[in-house]
């Protein structure tokens, strides 16, 4: 509605605001300390998102907070068939093949109370698996129908899932002057505790969008995975840099990697080009 009218909307990072704050919260010092705030040329407002940005960020958060709850509900089966000395397994696929089994076993010690309320609760994970599906199908047809998405799925690593939380959360990446500068809002870059001319280097500083920077580095290790067997720039890059690192280092690695790759990706509307991934 502002913009609308004719304003300039810029949106602060409130952890950037707070450090203004002369004294105690009030509307007078909040508009103080916004307008301080605003002044400074080295500000760097939040970009504002668009309504289908919103929509599939929307989608990304309910499919994030079912999975939660079924990996909760998964958690509480095996808690309560340990108690009647039934082990479960470890994996989800093979919770879901083991429950029914427990029912039709009559053997296993388990009462006809148990027996329903565990049925019940095997109901309760079916809907949680059918609407993670559901929201699965409507993440694939965004990532099919928007361009951008597309573009992002030729870098390896970039799933459907991926592509569309990046546009979701980072837009058309023009609000970044370079692929390092996203990275590090993603939180992907080492963390600096630098005085006296030494430069010390921690680790990565997990700023921002904690579920992206989760995705980039699932999607890392699956690049990591897949490049034992291909001779390209990148693959070789990755298995050069596991020859002298840690996994976990160099997962963080190529997810940095994949961040800046998909800044060039999205800003410049370019598809990918493995020739030059390295330099990207």
């Amino acid at each position: 509605m502002l913009r609308d009218a004719g304003h300039l909307v810029k949106i602060i990072p409130p952890q950037f605001v707070k450090l203004f704050v002369k004294s105690n919260k009030n509307d007078a010092n909040d508009a103080q300390t916004i307008c301080e705030e605003m002044a400074r040329p080295n500000m760097h407002p939040v970009g504002i998102k668009t309504v289908e940005q919103q929509d599939i960020q929307a989608i990304h958060r309910v499919r994030e907070e079912l999975k939660n709850h079924r990996t909760a509900k998964a958690n509480q089966i095996r808690g309560l068939v340990a108690e009647y000395g039934l082990v479960s397994p470890a994996q989800l696929s093979s919770l879901r093949s083991a429950i029914p089994m427990w029912l039709e076993d009559a053997s296993n010690g388990l009462t006809m109370l148990f027996r329903q309320l565990l049925e019940g609760l095997w109901m309760d994970l079916c809907a949680l698996d059918q609407r993670m599906v559901e929201l699965d199908k409507q993440i694939a047809i965004i990532a099919q129908e928007n361009p951008t998405a597309r573009r992002l799925q030729q870098l390896r690593g970039i799933s459907p899932l991926i592509a569309t939380a990046l546009v979701s959360t980072m837009g058309d990446g023009t609000q970044y002057r370079k692929g390092r500068d996203m990275a590090a809002a993603i939180g992907l870059t080492p963390r600096q505790h630098s005085s006296g001319g030494k430069e010390r280097l921690l680790g990565i500083s997990k700023r921002g969008d904690s579920y992206l920077r989760c995705l980039l580095v699932h999607g890392a290790r699956s690049a990591m995975y897949a490049a034992k067997d291909k001779d390209d720039r990148l693959s070789r890059w990755i298995t050069n840099l596991q020859e002298r690192r840690h996994a976990n280092v160099v997962a963080v690695a190529m997810a940095n990697k994949l961040a800046r790759i998909a800044w060039v990706i999205m800003s410049k509307g370019v598809d990918y080009d493995p020739d030059f991934s390295p330099a990207a």
